[in-house]
């Protein structure tokens, strides 16, 4: 079962159960999907599906911090409790070794020498590792590798 009609079966289940607040977060996700689905007029697969969420993921944090710094904690609450849902639907994190081993595979696949070649290991590193690892933190890796080189 692809990770779009896991989406679907959940959304029915929650119906059923009557978890409102699972529901909200679950609708979301679908919206976004369809969204993305007929701006694009494709049918999106699992490597899209969990781009969307990664996204979805990274603005509930921002938000998260928005409104713990603004004093509103019942707003951020429910962005919490949003994350926890979206973050059900992303595969399991690789450990710091695990991205650095890749991160260090990746750099002598491409013979990268140097920062300019940054983009040639970001483009062999960023399929392996999308969803399963923070490309901000990755590419700082990567810059410090490439550095040192």
């Amino acid at each position: 079962m692809g990770l779009k009609e896991q989406i679907t079966e959940d959304m029915k289940a929650a119906m059923r159960a009557k978890e409102t607040a699972k529901l909200g977060a679950i609708r979301l996700i679908t919206a976004a999907i369809k969204q993305k689905e007929v701006d694009e007029r494709i049918e999106l697969g699992d490597s899209h599906v969990l781009a969307i969420i990664e996204k979805m993921i990274k603005q509930r944090k921002d938000s998260i911090s928005q409104f713990e710094a603004g004093g509103r904690q019942d707003l951020a609450d429910i962005e919490k409790a949003e994350l926890a849902i979206l973050s059900h639907y992303m595969p399991a994190g690789l450990s710091d070794a695990e991205i650095q081993a890749e991160v260090a595979a990746a750099i002598s696949a491409s013979g990268a020498a140097g920062p300019q070649d940054m983009g040639k290991v970001m483009a062999i590193v960023k399929p392996k590792l999308a969803g399963r690892a923070d490309m901000g933190a990755v590419s700082a890796l990567i810059k410090a590798a490439l550095s040192k080189a």
